[in-house]
């Protein structure tokens, strides 16, 4: 199912082949959980992807962005209980080049696509890939097009039998898995890394330090290397259709994360928010 140019449509859309999301990967997208009709953390993802697109140059009200979520979340809802929301923003078509056009207008489409009850919360294994994080880059902040890197380090991940990549950034220091933040208990602190390591502002990064407390658990933003996080206590992974993965490997490295109180503690306090 699919939103374009205004309202719900299921067949095949036009698209203009010089879109610089296409031909540059000149835009940015979000995915939200949608359950029983309604965008969870709604607000959250739509204020972050309009100011995504303020960071590229061009403006789309907030009120396109949250329309197309809702349309989406709403048909959807009817045949399943819990569905995900991609909603997708490029800054439209151009002349040839990297030079932006002076009056961007920006293309706006969205899709649904059912999700299975248990994803939520299924542990994962991680593996260190080599491909490093531009914490340097303005794009490090953003979910933009341009996955490519995200991309090459999942099918090496799958390649070795894990479930996800393990992302570290340019000076050595852990940034996140490919398509979560990360979480780890070092030191019996719940421990993350700064935005400034090269991390996306995830919509549950934010919910789970909010939880974590107001659950009296001891929090800290701060960088890590790879081998602190491989004496850590426990270790997880967090987005927006998973809600909070444990990690139950890390290459060779075993973790009972699973098990862990700080773990089991956000579990609890998150499932009925996920349930379908």
């Amino acid at each position: 199912m699919l939103w374009f140019d205004g309202g719900l449509t299921v067949g095949p859309v036009p698209f203009d082949l010089a879109d610089r999301g296409l031909t540059l990967g000149d835009g940015v997208f979000d995915t939200a959980l949608a359950r029983h009709g309604r965008v969870l953390f709604e607000a959250a993802h739509v204020t972050r992807l309009s100011a995504a697109t303020a960071t590229l140059g061009f403006a789309v009200a907030p009120e396109r962005i949250a329309d197309a979520m809702r349309a989406l979340a709403e048909a959807a809802g009817r045949a399943h209980p819990l569905a995900a929301i991609r909603t997708t923003i490029t800054r439209g078509s151009g002349p040839r080049g990297l030079n932006p056009p002076t009056e961007p207008r920006p293309v706006l489409w969205a899709s649904a696509a059912p999700v299975g009850p248990a994803l939520a919360f299924a542990p994962l294994t991680l593996d260190p890939t080599e491909i490093r994080r531009n914490e340097t880059s303005p794009a490090a902040s953003l979910k933009t097009l341009g996955y490519l890197d995200a991309v090459l380090a999942a099918g090496a991940a799958r390649a070795a039998g894990f479930d996800e990549a393990l992302f570290r950034n340019t000076r050595g220091a852990v940034a996140c898995a490919g398509t979560g933040n990360l979480f780890a208990v070092i030191d019996a602190t719940l421990v993350t890394p700064p935005l400034s390591d090269g991390v996306l502002p995830g919509i549950l990064r934010a919910e789970i330090l909010d939880r974590a407390r107001r659950l009296g658990l001891a929090v800290a933003e701060r960088s890590f290397d790879l081998d602190a996080l491989l004496r850590a206590e426990a270790a997880f992974v967090t987005n927006s259709l998973r809600g909070l993965a444990p990690v139950t490997a890390i290459g060779k490295t075993a973790f009972a994360s699973p098990a862990h109180p700080a773990v089991t503690a956000l579990v609890a306090d998150l499932r009925e928010t996920f349930a379908p």
